[in-house]
């Protein structure tokens, strides 16, 4: 059993793996190492990942105040929103993972977590959301963010779960990250490509799944369904590849098509980059 500055080390070594994992996969529509976009650079996102990932990993922490402790460290390295959904999401991953007991899977501990969260974990998110200056809507957009909140942060994520996809993984014990995202990592790894392909075909799978909320908020959900059906026949083509290589041309073209009209999946890249760090904390155990 690691100590705690050693789990510590090691959470945090996970939590900047899964964010520089983000953006070494080529998954279209997003920032990546190999295409700019959205006027933003893989370098903003990297330097992000570094920011965050000692704070937010930290011992004795409320989910609350890791996501404040992020954002404020996110700002202290870049100007624009980076990560506050991979913030939002991690957060209670990284909870449970302390408070899991042994031999104790994750998503019991971290159902316990999102039960146990506060009105004091929603004032200290609430904050770190005005900081973070998410474009369009704020993930829990029912609630006021200008305001004080006067819910629980689960609550205020119910009031959002029918139009966000991050607070639909609150409410429902993140089923799509654990379930789909989770299984598809684990699949794709199993079949002996890169943790980056893996990384793409999470994001696929979720994107061909869910119509994403960024695209939504920005472009309304007829756009957003129709990216969902594209994404569809690449995550089959994935899937059934042994030389993902042979794919990105094809990928290529639809990243450039996707940011030459503004489109960005972001949610659906939170998402699986949730979903690489569950694996990655579940292999701590």
């Amino acid at each position: 059993m690691k100590n705690e500055p050693e789990l510590h080390l090691a959470f945090a070594r996970a939590v900047r793996e899964a964010c520089e994992a983000d953006v070494a996969a080529f998954k279209p529509g997003n920032v990546s190492l190999d295409a700019p976009g959205h006027g933003m650079q893989a370098e903003q996102f990297l330097a992000s990942a570094a920011a965050i990932s000692v704070p937010i990993s930290a011992p004795h922490q409320t989910v609350g105040a890791r996501i404040l402790a992020a954002i404020e460290a996110t700002r202290q390295v870049v100007s624009t929103n980076t990560n506050l959904g991979i913030v939002l999401l991690a957060a209670p991953l990284l909870q449970a993972a302390w408070q899991r007991g042994a031999n104790e899977s994750l998503q019991p501990a971290l159902e316990r977590v999102l039960e146990q969260l506060t009105l004091t974990d929603a004032q200290l998110a609430y904050r770190a959301i005005r900081l973070a200056q998410p474009g369009g809507l704020g993930t829990v957009a029912h609630h006021d963010i200008s305001a004080t909140p006067t819910v629980t942060l689960l609550e205020a994520m119910r009031e959002s779960a029918e139009r966000d996809a991050i607070a639909l993984q609150y409410v429902s014990g993140y089923r799509l990250v654990l379930e789909l995202g989770l299984a598809c990592i684990e699949r794709t790894l199993a079949r002996g490509m890169s943790q980056q392909w893996a990384m793409v075909a999470c994001y696929l799978a979720i994107l061909a799944r869910v119509p994403d909320s960024l695209i939504v908020r920005k472009h309304g959900y007829r756009v957003a369904r129709e990216v969902s059906l594209q994404a569809a026949p690449f995550m089959q083509a994935l899937e059934e590849n042994q030389e993902p290589q042979l794919l990105l041309p094809r990928l290529q073209a639809w990243d450039r098509e996707l940011k030459a009209k503004s489109i960005n999946p972001g949610t659906s890249a939170d998402l699986a980059v949730a979903a690489l760090l569950a694996f990655k904390l579940l292999a701590l155990a």
